[in-house]
């Protein structure tokens, strides 16, 4: 071939080749298709590269943007795929949790849409996009699934006098019944209106036991979308009056009835009262005590989960100071006016937070107007524990762990069979008592507020204002880590005063979800990230993350809820940030950091990484040293640096700047101009004169002041409280007092024609014993008999002391000493009679423990 090698022929054929080949790798690289949240060669596709202007081209093409971004977990929400454009003969498919596909498409407008589905857990849900009717899926966002009851009231249907829906067919309660909705969120002239039912089947506590919403009937179909529904219920016919709980959904009628994961809009889950068979419109309090009973007997075949769930605080104030473990009952809040529709006497819940570990198991607790807890033992508004937490827990998706439902068919509706529909409430609190707080143990907190001030875990308390990241907590027991991020301080006149404040804190334990809050340039406007991406709570207070909880109803408060029971607290005000740590008895021993060593000995708080130990009276500056130690590094940072300055500053630099000296003290001038007022505001308080005094801030001090007084008050909030326990009245009786505390006071009475024996009342003891004898009560006729029958044992006595006399006289005993009670026994020996024993009059009750 004209003398050419091979290699000489082929070799710009094979160039070619690879310069097309390494062009289309480079593309690749440079792509977020399939890529969302790494980095990409030259560009980025994690959440931070819109910030640092990083991001590959086609970053929002295939990292998806939603809206809204969450709805019911029941499914048929809608939403909008954003900053992005689809081709309009695009096939989509949505496509959650890589499992579950439901059908999209592209509008008018060439935007992309996407249906969520049933779900059956709560929390964060990746979806992926495909465009060519699910061949592949290369776009990528996520789905935030809500319990039912936390939908904004604009996207759920309103039944209007919901106490209606769920007591109809009870005695006086019939006629129309009326729901409405936001109809432009339906994109239908029609709707169907359908009623499901909730059921879980299979062996309790077993693989096969199992969630199912069924479709069951349309009430109505192609009814006129215009918002409203009016209606007279009919009684289900056959087996459909089996389904006691379910949700009515509106969907367009242009699909199929009880087609699933389609544009639909929900109703709560409630008690189907309203369709139930005519047997219970004839008689419901028959048919409900009849489903009590049936309950009751199937309760008492399911394994006892009470022994494992947490104990309720003492107190109204400990419960709703103990955030780290316990947070408000929507349903009971007095926050909201205390409309306790299912406690009465209660004017606030909380519920624990983490389910029972075996169970998946809850437990409720509320409280009167005093601040008392209320129990069962005493009113029907006590405090129930539950079989299937109402929020659900992790790893949801299987029964009793369902959020909503789960608790809706094992606690809810069979409160309504025993005590709503019928009055059989002991059947009831028999398998739901309320438990005391006997054995409850209050958490121990720590603080960061101002110019940073410390109080440690222990109670020491001491000034660290360095520059840079450091260890706030660290943890041998959970691997709980939180992380502080400070930054000096501006002066008014926009220098940098020698003083520090929080800007971040960040945190994680045992490989949950990473949650940062940080400060932004709004006063008092916090920022919070998960995994380094910003959330957002214009849709939802309430979050569901992996491993952890969050809570923010304002834009200044945050709480972050842990399954160890460890709780944050942070606050914006003032400008500055606060945080307060709350930490359960069992990290006692296993914490380190700049709130020190929870031990319950402030003395050795000050540890050393390396173990040794800094007195507690020492000076600021070997303090500020102490501090220093504890900065973390970049392998172990929790912190995002999504901009230039947070990574030439804390990121290229050393976590703990050694330029940065602050004020170690301060000098109060009586000549100084902010003397005056800042003694006005301060008073005795050190920490607001140190910050009024080192940022010339007199808002600054009085955000430090209000931090440390609120601080101080959820000490005393949590200062431990000893209970004695529940005292039951006595039978036939009364008693007068609920509070169960140290120092309280339970009285006894009896009814009429009886009396009290025992002690009339009860003192409960520092040392949580009730001080006085058990109460009594006796019918005034038996006590008569006993009184009568009791004198004639003692003239029995004298009898029988006066023949020994007389005998002893006339034969005395060779054995010397001779006693009336050894006389009386010998007589019983030798004679035929057998001994006398006095008889109840009346079979003996047990009147119970105290």
């Amino acid at each position: 071939m004209n003398g050419k090698t091979v290699w000489e022929r082929f070799s710009p054929m094979i160039t070619i080749v690879l310069i097309v080949w390494f062009s289309q790798l480079s593309a690749a690289q440079s792509s977020c298709e399939s890529r969302c949240g790494q980095r990409s060669g030259d560009c980025s596709c994690q959440a931070t590269c819109e910030s640092l202007k990083e991001c590959c081209a086609d970053y929002r093409q295939f990292c998806l943007q939603i809206s809204p971004h969450s709805g019911t977990l029941l499914g048929g929400a809608h939403f909008v795929i954003l900053n992005t454009t689809f081709d309009p003969a695009s096939k989509l498919v949505c496509r959650f949790n890589s499992e579950i596909d439901t059908q999209g498409y592209v509008d008018s407008g060439n935007r992309g849409h996407c249906v969520s589905p049933l779900l059956y857990e709560s929390g964060w849900i990746p979806f992926e996009v495909s465009t060519d009717n699910g061949a592949t899926f290369n776009r990528h966002g996520t789905w935030l699934a809500v319990h039912h009851s936390k939908v904004s009231a604009e996207f759920k249907i309103t039944l209007h006098n919901a106490t209606k829906w769920q007591y109809y067919g009870t005695p006086n309660t019939g006629g129309s019944l009326t729901m409405s909705w936001n109809a432009s969120l339906l994109t239908a002239a029609a709707v169907n209106v359908e009623l499901w039912g909730y059921r879980e089947t299979g062996e309790a506590y077993s693989d096969s036991w199992n969630p199912e919403l069924r479709f069951l009937y349309s009430l109505e179909k192609a009814v006129p979308n215009n918002g409203s529904f009016t209606f007279i219920p009919s009684c289900a016919n056959g087996s459909f009056s089996d389904w006691e709980i379910g949700a009515l959904r509106v969907s367009p009628s242009m699909k199929d009835e009880g087609a699933r994961d389609v544009a639909a809009l929900w109703t709560g889950v409630h008690a189907l009262a309203w369709h139930l068979e005519e047997k219970f419109r004839n008689d419901s309090a028959a048919w409900a005590y009849d489903k009590c009973i049936s309950w009751h007997e199937t309760e008492q075949k399911l394994p006892v989960f009470l022994s494992e769930i947490a104990d309720c605080p003492c107190t109204l104030a400990q419960s709703r100071a103990d955030t780290g473990r316990f947070h408000t009952d929507y349903g009971c809040d007095i926050e909201k006016g205390s409309v306790c529709t299912y406690h009465p006497g209660s004017v606030h819940c909380v519920r624990a937070i983490q389910a029972s570990p075996k169970y998946g198991a809850g437990q409720q607790c509320c409280y009167d107007d005093t601040g008392a807890q209320v129990l069962t033992a005493d009113s029907i508004g006590g405090s129930t524990p539950d079989r299937g937490h109402d929020w659900g827990s992790p790893p949801y998706r299987k029964p009793p762990r369902v959020p909503g439902v789960s608790h809706w068919l094992y606690d809810v509706i069979t409160f309504y069979y025993c005590c709503l529909w019928s009055d059989n409430c002991h059947y009831y609190f028999t398998h739901r008592p309320s438990s005391d707080c006997r054995t409850y143990r209050p958490p121990k907190v720590g603080v960061v507020f101002g110019d940073p001030h410390f109080i440690t875990l222990d109670g020491s308390n001491y000034t660290f204002n360095g520059k840079g990241e450091y260890y706030l907590l660290n943890t041998t027991y959970k691997a709980l880590t939180v992380q502080v991020r400070t930054e000096p301080v501006s002066l008014e006149n926009g220098s940098l005063a020698k003083a520090t404040r929080l800007s971040a804190v960040a945190m994680q334990e045992s490989g949950s979800d990473v949650i940062e809050v940080r400060t932004t340039r709004l006063p008092d406007h916090l920022e919070v990230l998960r995994n380094q991406q910003v959330l957002s709570f214009s849709e939802q207070s309430w979050m569901d993350l992996k491993g952890v909880f969050l809570y923010s109803s304002v834009r200044g408060n945050v709480s972050v809820m842990f399954p160890s029971g460890a709780g944050v607290e942070v606050r914006g005000r003032g400008g500055l940030m606060t945080v307060s740590v709350l930490l359960p008895e069992e990290f006692l021993n296993h914490t380190s950091g700049l709130l020190g060593s929870m031990n319950n000995d402030p003395q050795d708080d000050f540890v050393f990484k390396n173990g040794s130990v800094l007195f507690r009276d020492s000076s600021p500056e070997d303090l500020f040293i102490f501090g220093a130690d504890w900065a973390i590094s970049n392998e172990t940072s929790l912190f995002t640096y999504d901009t230039a300055d947070l990574l030439n500053t804390y990121f290229y630099a050393e976590k703990h700047d050694p330029a940065f000296v602050p004020v170690y003290s301060v000098i109060e001038n009586p000549d100084d101009p902010l003397y005056g007022e800042m003694s006005e505001l301060c008073g005795q308080d050190p920490f607001c004169k140190f910050d009024t005094m080192t940022t010339k801030n007199l808002t600054t001090g009085n955000a430090t002041k209000i931090s440390f007084q609120s601080h101080m008050s959820l000490v005393k909030d949590l200062e431990p409280v000893l209970s004695c326990g529940w005292l039951a009245p006595p039978t036939k009786g009364k008693k007068e007092g609920t509070t169960y505390l140290a120092g309280s006071t339970v009285k006894f009475t009896c009814n009429k024609g009886y009396v009290l024996t025992g002690s009339a009342e009860q003192t409960c003891l520092s040392t949580g014993m009730w001080l006085g004898d058990t109460p009594q009560c006796v019918s005034e006729n038996i006590l008569g008999i006993v009184l009568g029958s009791v004198g004639g044992a003692l003239t029995l006595i004298t009898m029988v002391f006066v023949i020994y006399r007389h005998s002893n006289k006339r034969n005395p005993r060779e054995s010397g000493l001779y006693t009336p009670e050894a006389y009386f026994q010998s007589w019983l020996n030798e004679s035929s009679q057998t001994p006398f024993v006095m008889q109840p009059c009346s079979p003996k009750k047990d009147c119970g423990t105290p």
